[in-house]
C-alpha cells in the first residue's frame, strides 16, 4: 500500500526545508540551498520566490561572494530582519533579563535586572517578568516587525508542555504558570523552558560537527544542571523538562542540598557546597545563596598554590560529579560533554578526580571515548538557545505553513 503525502503537506515540508537551509547557512544561493536539500532547483526557485514575495526571505549579491565568483554573480538568499521578531528572557538567580531579536537573529534591545528573587513575593517575581518583557517590546513597528514568540528560560524545573514553571531554586514560590500569564499579557504564544536544555540547544547551532547526535551539557555553577541531546532529540521527561542530573542522589542522607533534600550530587558540586567544604563547614549547615564566582575563583586560586582545604573541596566536587555522569553511561552511549559555567573554570581541578571516578562506575568501561569541552559564560548559551527556539518555531510553524510575513501574521488556529 502506498501512502501518499497530501499536497499541503509537501508544500509546508519544502518551505520548512527551504528556510531551514537558509537559517543554517546565512545567505546561501539557491544552488547551494539545493545541495542542501536536494530539492530540484525549480522547487526552490518557485518556493524562493513565494518567501520573497511575503517578506520572508530577501536577496542580495555579497560584495565577498561576487569578488570569489567569476561570471554573473549568483544570488544570495537570506532571511529578512524584518520579517519578524522574538523575545529570549533568561530568569536566573536575583537576575532577570529580556532581548528583543529580528528574524535574522540580530539582537535590537536588551534589558537586564538585578533582582533579589529570593525574597520576592509571586505577584512581585511575575509583574516583573512582565516589565522586563514589556520594556524590550515597547517602541517597535508593530505593522514592520511583528512581534511572533517569547522563550522564557528559568534556573529550574519546568513542565514537558513547557507552560509552568514547577520548581526553582531561585525562588520558594512554584508551580508558576509563566506561559499562559505571559500569554494573557501580549497575545502571542509563550513557552518556559529549563536553562540547561536552552544551553544544549545552543550547543548544537554553536558547533554541530561536535554536538550533534548524543552529547550531554552540564552546568557547574550555584546549581548544577544538565542538558541532553539524545538520538538528535532534546531529552525531556514526560511530566518536567527532564535532565535533573544535579539532584541525583549522590550519597544517600548525605550533605543538604538547597533542594532540601540531602546526598544530591549538588550538596558536593555547586558553589556553595565547594564554599561549605573548602570552610569546614557542617554538611547539614544552611546552605549560603551569595557565594559570588569571584569567591570560588579566589578559592580555586588558593587550592592551586596548595591550599588543602581548598583542594579538597574541588576533589569532592569532581568525584561526585564523576559518579554521576558513570551511572548516566551506564545506561546511554559515551557522548561529548559540555562543562559550562563559572565552575569550567576550576576544569583542571575537578577533572582527575572526575575522570577517576567515572572510569570506578560500569559506564566507565568506555571512558576513553567521553571527550570534555569548557564553555566558562553560560548566559550568552541559555539567550542563544533561547533565541533558536524561538526562531525555529517562527521557522517551522508560522512561515513554512504559509504564514504572512511583515503584512501580519496569520497563526494557525492552535496558536491563536
Amino acid at each position: 500500500m502506498t501512502v501518499g503525502i497530501r499536497h499541503d503537506d509537501l508544500r509546508r515540508r519544502n518551505r520548512g526545508m527551504v528556510i531551514a537551509a537558509v537559517r543554517r547557512d546565512g545567505q546561501p544561493s539557491r544552488t547551494e540551498i539545493a545541495a542542501t536539500t536536494a530539492l530540484s532547483h525549480s522547487t526552490i526557485s518557485a518556493i524562493a520566490a513565494d518567501l520573497i514575495a511575503e517578506g520572508v526571505l530577501a536577496e542580495s549579491r555579497p560584495a565577498e561572494v561576487a569578488a570569489l565568483k567569476r561570471g554573473r554573480p549568483q544570488v544570495a538568499v537570506g532571511l529578512n530582519p524584518e520579517a519578524a521578531t522574538i523575545v529570549a528572557a533568561v530568569l536566573s538567580l536575583n537576575s532577570l533579563s529580556a532581548s528583543l531579536i529580528d528574524y535574522s537573529g540580530v539582537t535590537m534591545r536588551e534589558e537586564r535586572r538585578k533582582l533579589a528573587t529570593l525574597d520576592l513575593s509571586r505577584e512581585a517575581l511575575i509583574a516583573e517578568t512582565i516589565a522586563v518583557v514589556r520594556a524590550v517590546v515597547a517602541g517597535r513597528d508593530t505593522r514592520r516587525q511583528p512581534l511572533l514568540r517569547i522563550v522564557l528560560a528559568i534556573q529550574g524545573i519546568t513542565d514537558f508542555a513547557a507552560r509552568t514553571m514547577l520548581w526553582s531554586p531561585i525562588t520558594p514560590h512554584g508551580d508558576i504558570a509563566f506561559s499562559d500569564i505571559l500569554q494573557a499579557e501580549f497575545g502571542i504564544p509563550v513557552t518556559v523552558e529549563n536553562d540547561c536544555n536552552m544551553i544544549a540547544v545552543a550547543l548544537r547551532w554553536r558547533n554541530p560537527e561536535r554536538y550533534a547526535r548524543d552529547f550531554i551539557a552540564v552546568l557547574l555553577s550555584h546549581g548544577i544542571g544538565m542538558g541532553m541531546v539524545l538520538r538528535g532529540e532534546l531529552f525531556t521527561g514526560t511530566q518536567s523538562s527532564g535532565g535533573e542530573f544535579g539532584h541525583m542522589i549522590h550519597r544517600p542522607d548525605g550533605a543538604l542540598c538547597r533542594c532540601g533534600r540531602r546526598g544530591c550530587i549538588e550538596a558536593y558540586a555547586g558553589n556553595y557546597a565547594i564554599w561549605r567544604n573548602a570552610h569546614g563547614i557542617r554538611e547539614d549547615s544552611v546552605v549560603a545563596d551569595d557565594i559570588s564566582d569571584g569567591d570560588i575563583q579566589a578559592l580555586a586560586d588558593a587550592a592551586r598554590a596548595g591550599d588543602v582545604a581548598a583542594r579538597e573541596a574541588f576533589r569532592i566536587a569532581g568525584e561526585a560529579i564523576g559518579f554521576g555522569l558513570g551511572s548516566l553511561f551506564a545506561l546511554i552511549d559515551p557522548a561529548p560533554v559540555a562543562i559550562v559555567g563559572h565552575g569550567a573554570l576550576a576544569f583542571d581541578l575537578i577533572e582527575g578526580p572526575m575522570r577517576g571516578a567515572i572510569a570506578r562506575t560500569a559506564g566507565g568501561q568506555h571512558s576513553g571515548a567521553i571527550s570534555f569541552d569548557t564553555v566558562p559564560d553560560e548566559m550568552p548559551l541559555i539567550r542563544e538557545g533561547c533565541t533558536m527556539r524561538a526562531l525555529t518555531f517562527v521557522d517551522q510553524e508560522i512561515f513554512a505553513s504559509g504564514g504572512v510575513g511583515r503584512a501580519g501574521v496569520a497563526l494557525p488556529p492552535s496558536l491563536a
